[in-house]
């Protein structure tokens, strides 16, 4: 009887053992991801702000602010739609001036043209030549050979040198340029763009009178073969200027379960920092967004841009201006700094925000909105205001990882909980 006592004794002990061997480490992930949890606020802190429409106030202070389009001579046609779109959508009642840029000398037709469809509004611009090529002290010819090899690697648009540019130029040299520095917020727009909701209140004052830094429509995954190396040099500049984590940064990213120190072989892993925590390529879609230009020509992101540039990867690699600036409003903005314009009706590309309309919410007997076309049927719990498209499908990609972003602005009793 001891003796078959013992033997089922010795057979449970290597499991004890093993149970008693693992438990630190299995406590220490615990900790470890628990450290990553993002907090649920009380109170939503990004409601809209507004959901219906407004009597559009043409008369009301505006803000320092110019719409910026950065486009090419031949997608006139293209950047005509898009100034039309924003012009009968919100533009006609508070007149803000639309900056073009080029790279190259712009057509006499483009001018007249994009000109006559802004109102009178356009301010055509040539990029300088010196911040819109390579570094002086990067390797030019490594780089032209690196850039035709990301392309025949079928990275999107990693194989056009203009793209390489136009990443470097908008993740930092573009908020240098002479022509902006009168203004303290810009509103991007992209040649091919529909706006499919009325805008009948003034973005940028309401970010102002919110103290936001910015805003977006869409959020969506990065490309990641397009940046392997970008978080951990984000992360090795963040830890190098002792910039504290915020509950924005956490839900970009995803934490390890492997234990330490064993997680920290993960580094070599792309999107991994040198502790093997990844970020998970959620980043804010900076085809759209409304800006405080102040937050980029701030000290520190500026540096943290000429560090990422000295590292090349903008070459290198196709470290995307998206990315870039979704990374640091994560590490340098506070969570209610940022804003979903979540009653903007967007679209560019195959990619569409459509709010649904608020019911009785769209001033049927506006004379300022008697130009608009008919709206899409009103829904319950809508905020759109004359929203053309159809409401009853906001996103047309379910999966955007939009719903984890706003996860630190959103109360238990939200949409996300």
């Amino acid at each position: 009887m001891l003796l078959r006592r013992f033997k089922r004794a010795a057979r449970r002990l290597p499991f004890f053992l093993l149970l008693v061997t693992s438990a630190p480490f299995i406590l220490e992930v615990l900790i470890h991801i628990w450290r990553y949890k993002v907090p649920r606020p009380v109170a939503k802190l990004d409601p809209p702000f507004f959901t219906s429409c407004q009597e559009p106030d043409v008369a009301a202070e505006r803000e320092n602010a110019v719409f910026v389009m950065l486009a090419r001579n031949q997608e006139r046609v293209k950047a005509k739609k898009t100034i039309r779109s924003i012009e009968a959508h919100f533009n006609k009642w508070f007149n803000y001036p639309i900056l073009f840029l080029n790279d190259e000398p712009w057509d006499s037709r483009f001018v007249a043209e994009l000109n006559a469809t802004a109102g009178g509004r356009g301010i055509f611009e040539v990029i300088p030549k010196e911040q819109w090529t390579f570094p002086d002290w990067l390797d030019r010819d490594a780089a032209k050979k690196g850039i035709k090899e990301q392309g025949k690697a079928g990275t999107v648009h990693a194989g056009q040198e203009g793209y390489h540019h136009m990443c470097r130029f908008y993740s930092g040299k573009f908020y240098q340029l002479d022509v902006l520095q009168k203004y303290k917020w810009y509103w991007r727009l992209e040649p091919d763009v529909d706006f499919t909701c009325a805008i009948t209140y003034d973005p940028f004052v309401q970010m102002a009178k919110h103290k936001k830094v910015y805003g977006y429509t869409i959020a969506l995954w990065e490309v990641g073969r397009s940046c392997p190396s970008l978080f951990h040099a984000t992360t090795d500049w963040k830890e190098l200027r002792g910039v504290p984590s915020s509950s924005l940064w956490n839900a970009m990213m995803e934490a390890s379960w492997i234990p330490f120190p064993f997680r920290r072989f993960l580094s070599w892993i792309p999107h991994h920092d040198a502790y093997g925590d990844a970020w998970s390529l959620c980043h804010f879609w900076s085809n759209f967004e409304i800006a405080d230009m102040d937050f980029f020509r701030s000290e520190a992101y500026q540096d943290y841009f000429n560090y990422l540039d000295k590292k090349g990867g903008f070459y290198k690699e196709r470290w995307g201006d998206a990315a870039v600036h979704s990374l640091a409003i994560a590490m340098l903005a506070d969570p209610q700094q940022v804003h979903h314009f979540e009653d903007i009706g967007y679209r560019h590309a195959k990619f569409y925000q459509c709010p649904a309309n608020a019911p009785e919410g769209q001033i049927p007997g506006s004379s300022s909105l008697a130009k608009n076309k008919p709206w899409s049927p009103e829904i319950a719990g809508g905020i759109g205001c004359r929203c053309e498209c159809n409401g009853k499908k906001g996103r047309n990609y379910q999966t955007y990882c939009l719903d984890k972003l706003k996860q630190p602005n959103t109360p238990k009793t939200g949409w996300f909980s």
